[in-house]
């Protein structure tokens, strides 16, 4: 039973009270066709609405089964329209994107049924109406007639209890007008149904009982509910809506309304996806190259570490403070003025001075390795890195001999003749070939820095082996030096080797390395008559591996290549003391017998890296073993030079002529030799040129007169402590197992090493390493980080503006799809339910886009890669995680809701009752 007590329902227009229903009480039957009459503007719609739950009334009173709907909640409306009510109205309210099985279908879709449920009921409710076998048709494929009988389908399908109809035959023909009401009739049987109508012939004709309205009272009933009715309609069929609570639309459902309207509209839907997913693309390969560049700085970290591997030496740089410390800010002028009035200013360029200096010494550090260190060192884990040289500086150039041809005179006559000089003389004698021109001779004390003749070589094989391959030649077997007596010489990755280091060790001549010099003078337009080749010239380009692998060196230890008795102290009073030796050093091997106890040294292999290497291990040069080390140390320390320096406490001795001075200082040689036809005689001073020697005879020309060099204890091997030690991590990983363990000797705590020693905290002096490659590394990643976050913001306005844009088109399928919220709320749907259809199809609209976005982004990625790579070798420049893509495309569903927000909680909040008569 279905009563309304005094009704009232009052409308503000303009702020005027306008009454729809004044104090309207009817009480309506379980079963029977009534039809509401009455002028327009008499309030049947009005009642119709209230009836179906979709308005509420001003005062006055709705019973449902008995039940006042005073206290209803909006969860009770719901319920009641989709379980109780069902709505047939004027002009269908189709959804014209869903074909007529989903439309009648979606009543049970809210309220809760499965899947096979909604379809069979659908089915057997389209066959009622007479429209069996068209399910799959669209609302604009019907007739009118066809419509309406979809609508009647979609009223019934959820078993109302009461039927309402406005106006059903208001849009149709008067043949399709009378089948229409032949159904409703026929459906009146077992159930109620309120028709509004204007039509009163239609009224008596069909109707059981006609209500007549005018100004919102009633003023006529034909078939009146009397008190007893009603009081055994009451006892028998209370209602109760408990029995059916669910009413709510699935989120599943809300996805596939929203996607079918998109799909409806696949064009403009389209232009939509392209526009949004313009930012996606722009974010999404910013973060592509920057993974893509940062993933292969990781790829080439372990082939990077081996060139660039944890140093600790007696001294060095402290990058990783540097880097800290080099965005402070700094004075923009070395000049601090210090002004008063009336009196002249003074430029303070001193504490500039001062305070730059300070800075400078905080960069640079000394370490004190001694035993211990060398100690705790050894006792590292030996799976924590593949390779640790221990080296002690050695300048073994003046210790190695090698036969070289020179020219000589005999008589009148230039004779080409072999030679056995040391290596340090015979660099000498090349840099001597250099005065052929006063703009080339400058720069020939720069020669050792172009080219370093000998290194000592790592002593684990296989670690070697996995950056090199060895270099053969009809089928020679090449061997890894280990011994002594064993050395290798390492290619660069061109396959080649200095033109500098091969004439420093004899492989060219005299002869060859001076028409050498005259060829590329001619050959950079600085040739002059001294400087005339042989017509038949040609500059050796290549050596045989036999010549190369087949040339022995000859070893000799101190005692043999310094003449002790021309060695002498010279003190200089409270400011010191030198050691001096004129001609002490034996540069040639003259007599044998002055030249005992040498050591042949054979190169055993050659290598070059392999192709994938990008930085090894090793730098080109020849190399002799950590055997052979140990010995120059061994002889070194027992050597008279040695013993010398130590009785004397010097540690370096300094070698060279100042301007003016009458002698040379320090340890110097007389050397002779022919140079374009004429006996000439150089000086040779043992040990490193410093970089300031080296700058005053570039700028100051070959007279500057300045020559200065440095030969310490360690260069003799004097010192079995080491200089220098490096390790070799096996990759990233095992690198910070090292770096960690290197942070022990600087904590607070004891240290036991493996023998049970105990190494006290506070015996132990701070050692710092340099580990370069972390820093730089991490100066890079910073940097490519720092640049993506600022391509990201700049590329992300571009994503807010898709964004705003998604929402606007979300406002506009609000305002298009007012009709269809009606539709919805008329049917049982909540607010929510609405809110949540618009939030799917902006979830939608953002995943497509973004899945749209990325796949451009992936395309482009190829395509950048591919012309990167042609041009650079790099072939992943670009690479967009998986994992990257995915969190892209959240993102951007994300933001499109968050778009889509305001928009949904407009068509939530509006009302279904305008919602219904939008056209």
């Amino acid at each position: 039973m279905l009563k309304v007590d005094n009704l009232v329902k009052n409308y503000d227009a303009a702020g005027l009270k306008v009454g729809a229903l004044r104090g309207l009480s009817l009480c309506f039957r379980k079963s029977e066709f009534v039809a509401v009459v009455g002028p327009s503007g008499c309030g049947k719609t009005t009642l119709l609405n209230i009836l179906g739950g979709l308005d509420h009334y001003t005062d006055g009173d709705l019973v449902i089964g008995g039940k006042s709907t005073k206290d209803f909640n909006s969860h009770d409306w719901d319920v009641y329209r989709n379980h109780r009510i069902g709505f047939i109205f004027q002009s269908y309210n189709l959804i014209p994107h869903q074909n007529i099985l989903s439309n009648v279908e979606l009543s049970l879709t809210i309220a809760g049924l499965t899947k096979k449920e909604r379809i069979k009921k659908a089915k057997e409710a389209l066959e009622r109406v007479g429209l069996g076998g068209k399910e799959k048709k669209f609302p604009n494929q019907l007739s009118g007639g066809q419509c309406q009988r979809v609508a009647i389908a979609r009223a019934l399908v959820n078993e109302p209890d009461i039927l309402l109809a406005d106006e059903p035959t208001g849009a149709l023909d008067s043949v399709t007008s009378v089948q229409i009401m032949d159904l409703i009739k026929e459906i009146s049987k077992d159930k109620l149904v309120i028709m509004v109508t204007h039509n009163d012939e239609l009224a008596k004709q069909y109707a059981t009982r006609i209500v007549s309205l005018r100004d919102g009272q009633l003023v006529n009933d034909t078939n009146p509910f009397s008190v007893k009715e009603e009081e055994v309609e009451v006892k028998s069929n209370s209602m109760d809506l408990g029995e059916k609570e669910k009413a709510s639309m699935s989120l599943f459902t809300a996805f596939k309304l929203s996607g079918k309207n998109l799909w409806s509209k696949a064009k403009r839907t389209s232009l939509v996806v392209v526009a949004a997913s313009i930012g996606i693309v722009g974010v999404a390969m910013v973060l592509s190259v920057s993974n893509g560049v940062q993933g292969y700085i990781a790829s080439q970290q372990d082939d990077m570490l081996s060139g660039n591997p944890i140093q600790i030496a007696e001294s060095g740089l402290d990058l990783s403070s540097l880097t800290e410390n080099i965005s402070n800010p700094t004075k923009t002028s070395i000049i601090k003025e210090s002004t008063e009035d009336g009196k002249i200013n003074v430029n303070f360029m001193i504490e500039e001075f001062v305070a730059r200096t300070k800075d400078a010494t905080n960069y640079i550090f000394s370490n004190s390795i001694d035993e211990n260190y060398v100690r705790f060192l050894e006792d590292m884990d030996r799976d924590a890195y593949a390779a640790m040289n221990i080296a002690y500086g050695l300048d073994v150039t003046n210790n190695i001999y090698t036969d070289m041809k020179v020219y000589e005179l005999e008589g009148d006559k230039v004779v080409e003749k072999t030679r056995t000089y040391s290596v340090a003389a015979t660099t000498e004698l090349l840099k001597s070939m250099l005065s052929v021109s006063p703009e080339v001779e400058k720069y020939r004390d720069m020669v050792n820095t172009f080219a370093t003749p000998f290194y000592q070589a790592l002593d684990n094989k296989d670690y070697v082996l996995n950056q090199y391959d060895y270099v053969t030649h009809d089928g020679s077997t090449a061997v890894f030096p280990e011994a002594e007596d064993e050395m290798m010489l390492v290619l660069n990755k061109k396959d080649k080797v200095s033109d500098f280091v091969l004439a420093m060790l004899g492989y060219y001549s005299q002869e060859e390395f001076t028409n050498l010099v005259y060829h590329f003078m001619n050959e950079n337009g600085m040739g002059t008559e001294a400087t005339k080749l042989p017509a038949d010239f040609k500059p050796k380009t290549a050596f045989d591996v036999e010549e190369l692998v087949g040339k022995e060196f000859t070893w000799y230890p101190n005692d043999t290549i310094f003449d002790s008795t021309k060695l002498h102290y010279f003190s200089m009073g409270s400011t010191g003391g030198a050691i001096l030796g004129a001609d002490a050093y034996r540069y040639e091997v003259t007599d044998p017998s002055l030249f005992p106890n040498g050591k042949k040294l054979k190169i055993k292999s050659i290598i070059t890296p392999k192709s994938s290497v990008q930085y090894g291990s090793l730098k080109t040069g020849f190399y002799y073993t950590k055997a052979f080390a140990e010995k120059f140390v061994e002889q070194g320390l027992n050597s008279q030079i040695v013993k010398l320096m130590k009785d004397n406490n010097i540690d370096t001795i300094q070698s060279g002529k100042l301007p003016g001075a009458g002698t040379n200082l320090g340890l110097s040689y007389k050397y002779r030799y022919v140079f374009q036809g004429e006996q000439k005689e150089g000086t040779g001073y043992l040990g490193s040129g410093n970089m300031m020697s080296s700058m005053a005879g570039m700028f100051g020309g070959s007279g500057s007169g300045i020559s200065l060099t440095s030969l310490s204890l360690s260069n003799l091997g004097g010192n079995s402590i080491p200089t220098a030690i490096t390790i070799y991590p096996n990759n990233f990983e095992t690198k910070s197992k090292v770096t960690k363990y290197l942070d022990q000797w600087n904590s607070d705590e004891d240290i036991t090493l493996k023998d049970g020693t105990v190494l006290l905290a506070s015996d132990r002096q701070e050692i710092k390493y340099s580990d370069n490659l972390e820093v730089i590394i991490s100066m890079i990643n910073k940097m490519i980080q720092m640049v993506t976050y600022a391509l990201i913001g700049f590329t992300a306005l571009s994503l807010v503006v898709s964004t705003v844009m998604i929402g606007i088109i979300t406002y506009v399928s609000v305002i298009e799809r007012i009709k269809e919220i009606g539709v919805i709320r008329a049917l049982g749907g909540r607010k929510k339910d609405v809110s949540r259809l618009f939030n799917a199809e902006t979830a939608i609209i953002g995943l497509i886009s973004g899945i749209f976005g990325i796949g451009v982004t992936y395309l482009l990625s190829f395509l950048a890669n591919i012309v990167v790579g042609s041009l650079t070798g790099v072939y992943s420049i670009a690479s967009l995680p998986p994992v990257t893509a995915l969190i892209v495309i959240a993102v951007v569903i994300l933001l499109t809701l968050i778009s889509g927000l305001i928009p949904a909680s407009m068509a939530a909040r509006k009302d279904p009752v305008v919602a219904l008569r939008t056209e």
